[in-house]
């Protein structure tokens, strides 16, 4: 589903009622806990949270007009998705998120590569997406990124 909006705030306003809430909550918790240098975006039509060209000209290689994308978040037809790059590039942040979850959602986590999904959007664990967010400096997602790439 594509996002509603050529720019963030035009997507925060663009949202389906009964996600509303819940979607700029978690918008929100990112913001406030994204380490400085990234920020907010349109990150291929979607809501996303990336490394700045000013910061990394080379954007991303698979299409370098972009920004180099590090988490998004969208509405899709039956949840709200949450994409956070670092959980599958990095083995020992994906391993501490899947052990932290339980303590913070009642729900089974339900998780794709990088993508988690909320079906019930009370039950989204924004605490742990925020201390997530913290987890990864701009330097450290570049030397992940770059690391992955040349494999």
């Amino acid at each position: 589903m594509k996002a509603n909006g050529k720019t963030v705030k035009e997507i925060l306003q663009n949202l389906p009622k009964d996600r509303e809430e819940a979607f700029n909550k978690l918008h929100n918790i990112i913001v406030k806990n994204l380490p400085k240098g990234f920020e907010a975006a349109i990150s291929y039509g979607g809501l996303g949270y990336v490394v700045p060209h000013t910061i990394y000209p080379a954007g991303y290689h698979c299409k370098p007009s972009e920004p180099l994308p590090f988490a998004g978040i969208a509405s899709q037809k039956n949840s709200i998705n949450f994409y956070h790059m670092g959980i599958y590039a990095d083995s020992i942040l994906l391993n501490w998120f899947v052990s932290e979850y339980p303590k913070y959602c009642k729900q089974k986590l339900d998780m794709g590569k990088s993508c988690i999904r909320f079906k019930k959007f009370e039950e989204i664990p924004y605490e742990l997406i925020g201390k997530l967010m913290q987890k990864i400096t701009v330097k450290e997602w570049i030397n992940i990124y770059e690391k992955n790439l040349k494999k």
